[in-house]
C-alpha cells in the first residue's frame, strides 16, 4: 500500500478539533439545545408501544443494509457547500450553547461538525430519549459561520459530518472534548491531561493493499442516549457501512484519567474478508531515537507514538519501536487468543521533543484488551515511508486467520484505554531507549566495506532491575536473529535509568538481506523484561 493522502486527509477535521476545543470549552451548567433541536420531552408517562432502542436494533440494520449494494456514490452537497476548502470548513463551528443532552442535566454534551470540505456524505445523528430515538434535524441556528458565507438555504435532512461528546474531564466546572467521531470510522478519545494524537477505527479492510485500494468504511449513522444526572458513562451506537461488510457497534465510554472504551461489535461481511483488521489503531511516525534518517529538523524526535507493544495469549510481552523505513514494512505476530495490543507513546519527556505547539509528549497511547477468545490469528504492525510529520503513516491491528465468510455475523468485544503512562501494564522490565549505530569504536571511522554490520543498543528500565543492579553480572542478555549472525554481544549497567544497557552487533551475508532481531534479560532462569524486537534490512 503507498501512502494514501486520503487516510490523513480524513483525519484532517479531527487534528482541527484541539483547536477548536478551545473556542468550544464552556463553563459546566445548563444548557439549551436551540428552538428546535430536539423535540421537548414529554412530561407524561410513555405510553405502551415499541420496545426501546438498544444494540440489537442496530444489528438487524446492519444485516438488512448487507443484503443490497453499497452506495459507493452520494449526492453532492449543495452548492454553498461543495466548494468548501479547509479554511472555509473549519471557519464553521458549532455554538457551544446549543449544545445537546442537557436535559436531564448530565455531565455530557454534544456538539456537532458541519458537512463539507472532505465530509460530504451524510451523517445522520440521532439522540436516543427513554429508549426513543430522534435524529436531530439541521439547522443554522446550531453554527456559528465565522468568515464562510451560506447563502442559501439548507435541508433539515442535510445530516452533520459527525460528532463530538464533552465533560468535565480536567477540571469539574469546565467541558473538555472527550470523544469524537469524524471521517470514515475514525474515532480519538483522551484520558485526563492528553492531547490528541493516535486514532482509533471501527475496522480496517486491505490496509496492505492486495489486489487493490484500501477501503474505508464509514460509520453512516449515530444513536447517543441522553445521560442522567450522576451518569458516568456515554453510550454510544452506530451503524458501519462499506464495499466489504457492514456493522453494529455499541461504545460505553467512561471517562477518567485513562478513559475507558468499551467496544462490543457484530460484522456482517458482504464478500469474503481476507485481510479485515480489527481494532484498528492509526499513528505517526516520523522521527526518533532509533530513526533519524539525516533529517536536520531541530525537534530530536517527532511522532504521536513511539512503538508497538503486545502481550501474547502465552503470556510473553514483546515491545516493537516503531520506524520510518524507506519502504513498506508489515510485521505479524502470530498469536492465538491475545491478551492485549496497542500503539504506545512511552516517551514522556519534554525535552526529548522540544515542541511548544504540538506537545507530542502528552500524546496518549491506545491499548487494545480483547474480551472472549480472538482464535488464531496476528498482531499486524504496517510501516509506511513519510517525508513529514503530516501523514499518518502507521497502522496496527489483529487479523483472523480464517477470513471471515459473506453473510456470517462475527461478533466481537473489546476494550481500549487511553493511557499516558504504561508503565503499570506488566510487572517485568521495559524498553525505554533503543539505538542503531555502526560497530566502530566512538570516534572511529566508519569501514565502508561493512555495510551488512549494525550495533543496536537497548536500555532496559524497571521491574525489578534496580534490584539486580546490585549483583550485575548475574544478568544475561538472550539474542536472537532470523538471518544472519551475531557477532558480539555486551550487557552493562545504565544507572541513569536504574537498569541495563545492552549492545548486540549484527552481521548479515548478503545485500538486501533483511532479519528480524529479538533480545529480553534474565538471571537465574527467570525472564525479567519484556522482549525487545526489531526489524533490520542491508542496504
Amino acid at each position: 500500500m503507498t501512502l494514501a493522502p486520503s487516510r490523513r486527509a480524513l483525519l484532517a477535521g479531527l487534528l482541527s478539533t484541539a483547536a477548536l476545543t478551545r473556542a468550544a470549552t464552556a463553563q459546566v451548567g445548563p444548557t439549551q439545545p436551540g428552538p428546535s433541536a430536539l423535540p421537548p420531552p414529554d412530561p407524561s408517562p410513555a405510553p405502551a408501544g415499541p420496545p426501546r432502542f438498544r444494540f440489537d436494533e442496530v444489528v438487524r440494520r446492519a444485516r438488512a443494509l448487507a443484503g443490497a449494494p453499497f452506495e459507493a456514490n452520494v449526492p453532492p452537497l449543495p452548492a454553498p457547500l461543495a466548494s468548501l476548502d479547509y479554511d472555509a470548513w473549519r471557519d464553521i463551528r458549532f455554538r457551544p450553547d446549543k449544545a445537546l443532552l442537557g436535559d436531564q442535566d448530565g455531565p455530557f454534551r454534544l456538539q456537532l461538525f458541519h458537512p463539507g470540505f472532505l465530509y460530504t456524505r451524510p451523517v445522520t445523528v440521532n439522540v436516543v430519549r427513554d429508549g426513543v430515538p430522534t435524529p436531530v434535524p439541521y439547522q443554522p441556528a446550531l453554527f456559528d459561520y465565522g468568515r464562510t458565507v451560506i447563502d442559501k438555504p439548507l435541508p433539515v435532512t442535510l445530516g452533520f459530518a459527525g460528532f463530538r461528546l464533552h465533560y468535565p474531564l480536567n477540571k469539574p466546572a469546565v467541558l473538555d472534548e472527550l470523544i469524537s467521531f469524524l471521517g470514515a470510522s475514525y474515532f480519538r478519545f483522551l484520558g485526563r491531561d492528553q492531547l490528541y494524537g493516535l486514532s482509533a477505527r471501527g475496522v480496517a479492510v486491505n490496509v496492505e493493499g492486495v489486489g487493490g485500494p484500501e477501503e474505508f468504511p464509514v460509520f453512516r449513522e449515530f444513536w447517543i442516549e441522553m445521560p442522567p444526572k450522576g451518569a458516568d458513562r456515554a453510550v454510544i451506537y452506530a451503524l458501519l457501512d462499506g464495499p466489504s461488510c457492514t456493522g453494529a457497534f455499541q461504545f460505553l465510554v467512561y471517562p477518567g484519567d485513562e478513559t475507558v472504551v468499551d467496544v462490543r461489535c457484530t460484522l456482517i461481511p458482504r464478500r469474503e474478508l481476507a485481510t479485515i483488521g480489527i481494532a484498528p489503531l492509526t499513528s505517526m511516525f516520523f522521527i526518533g531515537e532509533n530513526d533519524r534518517h539525516h533529517s536536520d529538523d531541530y525537534r530530536p524526535e517527532l511522532h504521536d507514538s513511539d512503538g508497538l507493544l503486545m502481550q501474547s495469549g502465552g503470556g510473553e510481552w514483546i515491545w516493537r519501536p516503531l520506524r520510518n523505513p524507506k519502504e513498506r514494512c508489515i510485521s505479524a505476530f502470530q498469536d492465538r487468543n491475545p491478551k492485549g495490543f496497542g500503539l504506545m507513546q512511552r516517551d514522556r519527556v519534554f525535552e526529548d521533543y522540544q515542541d511548544l505547539e504540538a506537545f507530542y509528549h502528552r500524546r496518549p497511547g491506545y491499548w487494545v484488551e480483547p474480551q472472549g477468545e480472538w482464535g488464531e490469528g496476528t498482531v499486524r504492525l504496517v510501516e509506511l515511508p513519510t517525508e513529514n510529520e503530516t501523514h499518518d503513516n502507521i497502522v496496527a491491528s489483529w487479523q483472523p486467520k480464517q477470513p471471515y465468510k459473506p453473510g456470517e455475523a462475527v461478533e466481537l468485544s473489546y476494550k481500549i484505554r487511553a493511557l499516558a503512562e504504561s508503565d503499570e501494564l506488566h510487572p517485568g522490565g521495559r524498553v525505554v531507549n533503543t539505538y542503531v549505530a555502526r560497530t566502530t569504536a566512538s570516534g572511529g571511522t566508519a569501514d565502508a566495506s561493512e555495510p551488512r554490520t549494525r550495533r543496536f543498543l537497548v536500555d532496559f528500565s524497571g521491574g525489578d532491575l534496580a534490584y539486580w543492579l546490585t549483583d550485575p553480572k548475574t544478568v544475561e542478555i538472550v539474542p536472537s536473529t532470523t538471518q544472519g549472525k551475531i557477532t558480539a554481544v555486551s550487557l552493562v549497567p545504565n544507572l541513569h535509568v536504574k537498569g541495563f544497557r545492552a549492545a548486540i552487533d549484527v552481521r548479515l551475508d548478503q545485500p538486501g538481506q533483511s532479519t528480524e532481531l529479538r533480545a529480553f534479560l534474565r538471571a537465574r532462569g527467570q525472564t525479567l523484561t519484556e522482549t525487545w524486537t526489531y526489524p533490520w534490512k542491508t542496504a
